[in-house]
């Protein structure tokens, strides 16, 4: 049986299990400065970083591993990744237009002494999974800590994605 229910949450759009979740995108974000959210070049889509910005306004702060625990900071790393969503969704139109996530570059605002970066940006890696799928939401990665990040945000995510020809 479980075979079966995988099979169809594997034919289900992005959009059906983003619903399936209990997501729904917010509005993209705005630059923070002087640059766009995103630039498509031929068949890829390179997005900004974007932070843990919660549909409330409310943005997370802190140095992970610092005041800010692993599980915090992986949910904070899964509210960027919806924010990635919702920018794709914006410049693409739907994310059926989604061919692959290509790239997921993560940074995390970490203590001296934080050494799990990666299981932080999983937050954000798992949640593309779990929206596109294995074939289409396995990615390459890098996850890195950084001294700060702008606003003291915990984690700021960057990716690559390759579209569709269609549309």
């Amino acid at each position: 049986m479980a075979e079966v229910l995988s099979e169809a949450r594997a034919e289900a759009s992005p959009h059906e299990r983003l619903a399936e979740l209990g997501i729904v995108l917010p509005r993209a974000p705005a630059p923070i400065a002087t640059f766009v959210t995103a630039v498509r070049e031929g068949n890829l889509l390179f997005l900004s970083g974007q932070g843990p910005l919660e549909p409330n306004g409310t943005e997370h702060h802190g140095k992970v591993g610092a005041g800010i625990t692993l599980e915090q900071a992986y949910a904070h790393a899964r509210v960027t990744g919806i924010n990635l969503l919702a920018v794709m969704q914006e410049h693409l139109g739907s994310l059926d237009r989604v061919k692959r996530i290509v790239k997921i570059f993560g940074m995390v605002n970490a203590a001296p002494t934080f050494t799990d970066h990666p299981r932080v940006i999983n937050g954000c890696s798992d949640l593309m999974i779990e929206v596109f799928g294995s074939a289409v939401g396995t990615h390459a990665r890098s996850a890195v800590g950084m001294g700060s990040l702008p606003g003291q945000i915990t984690v700021e995510i960057e990716a690559v994605v390759a579209v569709r020809d269609d549309g």
